[in-house]
């Protein structure tokens, strides 16, 4: 991450973003631990940004880390452009620096944490979008080498 500082503390946002729902997880480079926090279940991008500041606010985080979808090939997937334009207006309304990692199965991991937690089925659609959150977090804390800048607008 060249130009910039690296940071070696504070908190840490990490966003699974989709149309319907965005999982929002938390940690810190203290501690190097991601946990779920919340499931922002709206599609108005008012309401989610709304929400997305008010946890920027109370969590003051010195990063934000988005998912990127890719497919298996690690070719880039067609929703990557609405992810990163996500990670732009992160950067962009709130000032906060943006990493994004790769989510390759994020979700299909997040779902067997909850299947082994014995949550199954429908009961994990609640829980699914902020545990795939989490393993974006973790991901990124385990291999901070996976991380990629997020290119300023010109």
């Amino acid at each position: 991450m060249p130009d910039t500082p690296e940071i070696r503390s504070g908190t840490v946002l990490g966003f699974d973003f989709g149309l319907k729902r965005i999982g929002v997880a938390v940690g810190t480079f203290e501690l190097r631990l991601a946990h779920p926090l919340e499931t922002i279940a709206s599609e108005l991008n008012a309401a989610r940004f709304a929400r997305i500041a008010d946890l920027i606010g109370q969590w003051q985080p010195v990063l934000a880390v988005v998912g990127m979808p890719h497919h298996d090939e690690a070719t880039v997937h067609e929703f990557a452009p609405t992810c990163l334009r996500f990670a732009h207006r992160l950067n962009g309304r709130f000032g906060i620096r943006v990493v994004w990692v790769d989510e390759r199965y994020s979700s299909a991991a997040a779902s067997m944490a909850l299947n082994e937690s014995g949550i199954f089925g429908r009961k994990q659609k609640l829980m699914l979008d902020q545990v795939a959150a989490q393993q974006i977090l973790q991901h990124y804390f385990d291999e901070p080498g996976c991380a990629h800048e997020l290119k300023r607008r010109q």
